[in-house]
C-alpha cells in the first residue's frame, strides 16, 4: 500500500521492521509461535523503526 501511495521510503523501512522482529525479537504473535498480543508485535516495530 505504501509503495502505492509512492511512499517507497517508509515502505522499505516498515518491511525491515517488520524482517527484524521476525528473526531478532522475542515479541511475535500466538500464529508465529509467540504468545505476546497484536498492540504488543505494534509496538515492537514502531521500535524499530
Amino acid at each position: 500500500m505504501l509503495e502505492y501511495l509512492n511512499e517507497k521510503e517508509w515502505a522499505k523501512r516498515l518491511e525491515n521492521a517488520i524482517a527484524n522482529i521476525i528473526k531478532e525479537s522475542h515479541v511475535k504473535t500466538y500464529d508465529m509461535g509467540g504468545n505476546s498480543t497484536t498492540i504488543e508485535v505494534a509496538k515492537e516495530i514502531v521500535s524499530f523503526l
